[in-house]
């Protein structure tokens, strides 16, 4: 009884947010130039990572909020609220055997590019460890950016972490080292909702985070 207390007021939190929000376009302040995806369903997801229960110490409540987003392509309006301060957080993948990327971690880093592009100001965090011929997955992730024509000083390694939980703490820790004021992780399709409520657990409400999933 209790639980389903706590959801039905999470449920009504979460409407009485959308609501305001579809009422009033100042329901999340995005500037004039924005070069974010305005829709429907980025201000909708932007009101969830913020007021709508997502940007919490609870995890229950991140898990629940989170399950209501709708994962998209499409860049969050996160981005535009403070470029320098948002962090793309590009997410690793296994390497094979000799050292070099999989498909679906090309994928992602093909996903962080276009933001990447689109936010030359925002820094980028490429995170992942499990070394495979002497090459961690941050290492590979970084090269590939770089060769792409991301500048190597915008990109920061975590190359010490062998899961996501691990992602997301130790990512949480050069966010709060450099005072951050949000996150954008990248990652595939099948994993962004469980990548976005351990780095929502990790940051424990201190900053919101958002996620792009990348397209294959």
């Amino acid at each position: 009884m209790q639980h389903y207390s706590k959801s039905r007021r999470l449920r009504r939190l979460t409407f009485t947010a959308l609501s305001a929000l579809l009422a009033s376009a100042a329901a999340v302040t995005v500037p004039a130039t924005a070069n974010a995806d305005i829709t429907p369903t980025t201000l909708i997801n932007g009101v969830l990572s913020t007021v709508g229960g997502c940007q919490s110490p609870v995890r229950d409540a991140i898990v629940g909020c989170t399950r209501l987003e709708t994962l998209t392509t499409q860049f969050p309006v996160v981005l535009d609220i403070n470029q320098l301060g948002t962090n793309i957080v590009v997410l690793g993948a296994g390497l094979h055997a000799d050292g070099t990327m999989r498909p679906v971690l090309i994928s992602r880093l093909q996903a962080a590019l276009q933001v990447a592009r689109r936010y030359p100001l925002s820094p980028i965090i490429v995170s992942g460890g499990v070394p495979k011929n002497g090459v961690t997955e941050a290492g590979a992730m970084r090269g590939w950016l770089i060769a792409n024509g991301i500048p190597w000083f915008r990109i920061t390694e975590e190359n010490t972490s062998r899961s996501t939980v691990e992602n997301a703490r130790n990512t949480n820790g050069i966010l709060a080292g450099r005072g951050a004021t949000s996150a954008v992780v990248v990652t595939s399709p099948d994993h962004l909702q469980r990548a976005m409520v351990d780095f929502r657990t990790a940051v424990a409400g201190r900053i919101p985070v958002a996620g792009v999933v990348a397209p294959f």
